[in-house]
């Protein structure tokens, strides 16, 4: 089991989790990477708004 995992790697990971639960090496490697580096945080932010925008866009009605 590698828990080491790439930038980019880790950038579909927080896209796929959108979808489906990871499995639990891929949650590890996925907290250890967040741990360690600067900018993917940043990128699981960007997808956390995404996602709340578009939660809010079909929840949207005008009165």
């Amino acid at each position: 089991m590698i828990l080491r995992r790439t930038c980019k790697e880790v950038a579909a990971l927080l896209i796929a989790r959108e979808d489906a639960p990871l499995t639990v090496p891929n949650r590890v490697a996925l907290r250890l990477h967040m741990f360690a580096c600067k900018a993917c945080p940043l990128f699981e932010r960007q997808v956390l708004t995404m996602r709340n925008a578009m939660r809010e866009w079909r929840n949207y009605r005008e009165d």
